[in-house]
């Protein structure tokens, strides 16, 4: 089997984040969850479940701020105020960070890095989000996957993801990816 990664943004959401921990569940697949810190107060109990069954946490910051649209302080504060409380749950520094919305900012990469994990961004992008959303566009732009690639997806609703839209079209995604000898694992 050759590996993929499949990254799940935004969450734990407790009406989304069981049901895609379900559907990995399913078919034997891990993946990696950049998950809000604050979401993560929140649910504890999901990022428990997510590291037993074999899923990677890693910081997604603390309340997901636009990292363009705040002070250098304030951008340093959202990456290690979001690996503190993961550190709390997880008993151990989160490996990985994504900045919000993709965007790139050397203060965050810097800051992410002095808590030892590794800026991780996409290959390939759901866009399950706002307009484009919809479980057929996803479908179509998912069917793109290559071996190696890091896929981004949302299990959060936040402000315009549509993860219902995704769950529609997930279960049959992860069959078309074992029809293709390709295996989701988290990240390492």
């Amino acid at each position: 089997m050759q590996p993929i990664y499949l990254t799940f943004d935004d969450g734990p959401d407790p009406s989304f984040t069981p049901r895609v921990l379900d559907v990995l569940a399913e078919v034997g697949m891990h993946a990696t969850f950049f998950v809000i810190g604050k979401q993560a107060q929140r649910y504890p109990e999901l990022i428990r479940r997510a590291v037993a069954e074999g899923h990677e946490i890693g910081n997604h910051s603390y309340s997901h701020r636009h990292p363009w649209l705040v002070s250098e302080r304030t951008a340093r504060a959202e990456v290690r105020h979001g690996a503190q409380v993961l550190s709390d749950l997880l008993g151990r520094q989160p490996r990985f960070f994504r900045p919000p919305h993709g965007r790139m900012r050397p203060c965050m990469t810097d800051e992410a890095q002095r808590w030892g994990a590794r800026t991780v961004l996409w290959d390939v992008s759901a866009i399950d989000w706002g307009p484009l959303g919809r479980a057929e566009r996803i479908e179509k732009r998912l069917g793109a996957i290559r071996p190696q690639d890091i896929v981004l997806m949302h299990d959060g609703k936040n402000k315009h993801n549509r993860p219902e839209e995704l769950l529609r079209v997930l279960p049959r995604l992860l069959q078309h990816l074992q029809q293709r000898a390709m295996r989701s694992q988290a990240l390492a």
